[in-house]
């Protein structure tokens, strides 16, 4: 991809360029699995998870300001590492890897972050103490996440 189509393109660029766009298609990404598991919760009736702010609280010795601002902070940090992990997206695209093959490395690194991070910082128990369902719906939003960033970062980065 050609970012100064009067220059070559230098590895510095091609690297900039990866995670910009990365960052953009993580926030998409990000948006979808939200609404994925807005939908989701509905019909389910589930609360929402208040893992994203125990991880922080945990890995960065922090707490929240109070029990009442607890989502809000867990909404921020969701999306904060939704839409950084975009950029492992645009990584996967430097090293060669193109359309759904980039798309489905993608979701394997990010679903199986989670699956060895959380129940090592015990916020999450380990995959084989979930019942099937729960562990179905991770995946389900874990993939419309990869498929959606994967999807804005083709649309990014398409010759036309």
């Amino acid at each position: 991809m050609k970012i100064y189509p009067h220059k070559k393109n230098s590895a510095m660029a091609d690297l900039g360029t990866a995670i910009g766009v990365g960052l953009l298609a993580g926030l998409a990404g990000t948006a979808a699995i939200t609404v994925s598991q807005m939908i989701e919760m509905k019909i389910t009736k589930r609360k929402p998870s208040n893992a994203p702010v125990d991880v922080v609280s945990k890995v960065l010795d922090v707490t929240a300001v109070s029990e009442e601002k607890k989502p809000k902070v867990s909404q921020e940090v969701h999306w904060a590492y939704g839409t950084t992990w975009g950029v492992a997206r645009g990584i996967l695209s430097l090293a060669g890897l193109k359309g759904w093959t980039a798309d489905l490395a993608h979701f394997a690194s990010v679903w199986g972050a989670a699956l060895v991070m959380l129940p090592r910082l015990k916020v999450a128990p380990p995959i084989q103490k979930e019942d099937p369902k729960t562990i179905g719906t991770d995946i389900l939003h874990h993939a419309v996440y990869a498929v959606a960033t994967g999807l804005v970062y083709d649309m990014i980065t398409r010759k036309k």
